[in-house]
């Protein structure tokens, strides 16, 4: 610093022996801050929550009468297990600095957690909430598990009793059946990615009908691994379905409420996987004899209908009787309309013949004259019209009847036979003996011969 040989600037300097800039200033105000708070915990709630594109979180903490800035920057950031919002009360840790260029003082905060309940728990709440929204949690999306799998696919810690005892289970309700294990760590750094991976493997890539995602029971810390996201979608991409088995009955994870089956335990979801074959032969028998039953019970309602058929359908003779009489009728009702319509037209033709009589003008008979004859033609045109509809509807009606006439059935070959003297039809060998004397009529003319012997077929 440069000092000036006049009287005032001598007092000055008396006055101020050392000037200090506006950075100087600040940064010994910022060493003294840090030198001083450089490790303490800061309780209050959260506000102005701002997290740019850099990664970085700024807020401002504050109490009922004060607040403070404080920013947690990107790489401790990425530790947090939950996801800070505004109003939410914390316990922060970090040092107090000053920011030179606002001048103001501030918090750096290396971690945090919310109070009164753990960060773990609060990362497992938000992860839910948001999972459920999404619909990951719907039951209409969840699947059955299939009755009796063929293969089935577990993701789990390939030591320790949890794999030995759902081997046990299974092979003691169902032998024989095809278990594919894929061995992953189920905690610590890196497990999430580890199940993830193994569920998309099973889904994707082999033939397994039901996979099993589990482990035993242990803190919230040891299972978190089935609280990760990524465990999550993974579940929820499955293309087979999945039974959620993770720690105790009372322990709930994410993977738990995404799965399409939770079982309480391990040894719970082995039970549940497959049915105990000897309930399974014994439901079959069940059915077996069931159906059975039922398509006896149908036998006989066939029965009874085919014997109620055949008593409606009657005798056939009875019906060809029938249609010989119907036959004859609709035959004299033709000819008796022929002859009332041949009538009807001839007394039509007389009153017009009288009508033009007494009428007498010429021009008027010569008129009419004209008219009958054409009328006459006209008559004659519709009579033989008629008459040829008339014949051709009768012939029809002669033909069915000459079909339906039991003299075509002789004509065919066939033939009658009547015992004699009671002439009585024979429809069986069984009606006649030895000696009897039978008539057989015949399409022309009558036989009338002894029995010589008879055959029963």
């Amino acid at each position: 610093m440069k000092h000036t040989s006049s009287k005032s600037d001598e007092s000055m300097d008396r006055s101020f022996p050392y000037v200090l800039t506006v950075s100087e200033l600040t940064r010994e105000i910022r060493d003294l801050l840090e030198d001083h708070f450089p490790d303490l915990w800061v309780e209050g709630e959260i506000s102005n929550l701002r997290i740019p594109p850099s990664g970085h979180v700024y807020f401002t903490l504050k109490d009922d009468s004060s607040q403070i800035r404080a920013v947690i920057f990107k790489t401790q950031a990425r530790s947090l297990r939950f996801v800070p919002k505004d109003g939410l009360q914390t316990l922060c840790r970090g040092r107090v600095s000053l920011y030179e260029r606002r001048g103001e003082y501030q918090l750096i905060l290396e971690s945090m957690e919310p109070k009164g309940i753990g960060a773990l728990q609060l990362a497992f709440l938000q992860l839910k909430e948001r999972l459920e929204k999404e619909g990951l949690f719907d039951a209409e999306r969840k699947r059955p598990i299939p009755i009796l799998p063929q293969k089935i696919g577990i993701v789990t810690s390939p030591t320790g009793s949890v794999i030995q005892d759902m081997l046990r289970i299974i092979e003691r309700r169902f032998e024989n059946v095809h278990i594919l294990l894929y061995p992953v760590r189920v905690q610590g750094e890196g497990a999430s990615s580890e199940i993830a991976q193994a569920i998309t493997y099973f889904s994707d890539e082999s033939d397994v009908d039901v996979m099993i995602v589990g482990r035993g029971g242990g803190s919230l810390e040891d299972l978190w691994s089935f609280n990760e996201e990524p465990v999550a979608r993974a579940i929820y991409r499955s293309k087979i379905p999945v039974i959620s088995a993770v720690g105790h009955e009372t322990d709930y994870t994410i993977a738990d409420f995404v799965a399409d089956v939770r079982a309480s335990t391990p040894s719970a979801a082995a039970e549940l996987v497959v049915k105990d074959k000897r309930e399974l032969i014994h439901t079959l028998y069940h059915l077996v004899t069931r159906l059975q039953n039922q398509i006896g019970e149908s036998l006989q309602n066939w029965r009874t209908h085919l014997f109620h058929l055949r008593k409606r359908l009657g005798d056939p003779s009875k019906r060809l009787e029938s249609t010989v009489l119907r036959a004859d009728e609709l035959e004299n009702r033709l000819h008796t309309l022929i002859l009332w319509n041949v009538e009807r037209k001839r007394e039509a033709f007389s009153h017009h013949q009288k009508t033009l009589f007494l009428q007498r003008p010429r021009e008027k008979i010569e008129k009419m004259r004209l008219s009958v004859s054409q009328m006459r033609r006209d008559l004659e045109q519709n009579l033989r019209h008629s008459l040829a509809m008339k014949r051709g509807y009768v012939k029809g009606l002669m033909g069915k009847l000459d079909s339906l006439s039991p003299l075509a059935i002789l004509q065919r070959g066939y033939s009658i036979t009547r015992k004699l003297p009671s002439l009585k039809i024979v429809r069986r060998a069984s009606q006649v003996k030895h000696g009897d004397q039978v008539e057989v009529r015949l399409f022309q003319g009558t036989l009338v011969c002894n029995i010589d012997r008879t055959e029963n077929s």
